[in-house]
């Protein structure tokens, strides 16, 4: 029998100390090696002030690049990879969506046929929502995913905010005037809420 070999199942999980940490991306040392793994604000919620982590991880391999994505939970890994095997869903697209809803709120949202939910998602229209729906409703129960991660307090700035949409593929600008009228409303939010507050204004 022949054994196929996929590059994406290289890595099952990196963990190590935290070199830097960021809402969209970690830097894990491992035995002196960094590894740049794009996380979700999820996932970013629940490291909170950990000075080392596991993040169970997917590897995507482009002809140009290789980039790693990392979660906190199992879960929420098994989501992201569910996300990207529907049709016209990127790795990129998917951690947005990861990064809009816990991986409860999207499971839910699937198995109730809440489009409403999905579209609340930036980027997302009512065919992929739909299509999400379709393609993985079957696939997703609810009681599978019923493990919410914890959010935690967190000391944030503007300038955190900022760079995690940035990364995440908005306008500085347009992510500036957004952030702006937020901390307006409310200059103690956190960081994690002002940019999930943020990417339903973009």
């Amino acid at each position: 029998m022949q054994i196929i070999f996929n590059p994406c199942d290289m890595y099952a999980f990196i963990a190590g100390k935290i070199a830097e940490i960021t809402p969209a991306y970690a830097i894990i040392d491992n035995h002196g090696v960094g590894y740049f793994i794009n996380i979700t604000l999820n996932t970013f919620t629940a490291i909170g002030e950990q000075p080392e982590v596991k993040l169970y991880t997917h590897l995507q391999v482009l002809e140009d690049a290789q980039n790693l994505f990392g979660f906190y939970t199992a879960k929420e890994r098994d989501m992201f990879e569910l996300l990207i095997s529907v049709s016209g869903v990127g790795c990129n697209t998917a951690r947005l969506i990861l990064s809009s809803l816990t991986v409860n709120e999207l499971s839910t949202a699937i198995a109730n046929e809440d489009i409403k939910t999905i579209q609340a998602v930036k980027g997302i229209g009512s065919k992929t929502a739909q299509r999400l729906i379709v393609d993985l409703k079957d696939k997703v129960k609810k009681t599978d995913y019923a493990e919410e991660i914890v959010e935690t307090v967190d000391n944030t700035v503007k300038n955190e905010a900022l760079s995690a949409l940035v990364i995440l593929g908005f306008s500085k600008n347009a992510a500036s005037k957004a952030l702006d009228k937020l901390l307006k409303q409310s200059p103690d939010t956190s960081v994690e809420v002002l940019i999930r507050e943020a990417l339903k204004l973009l």
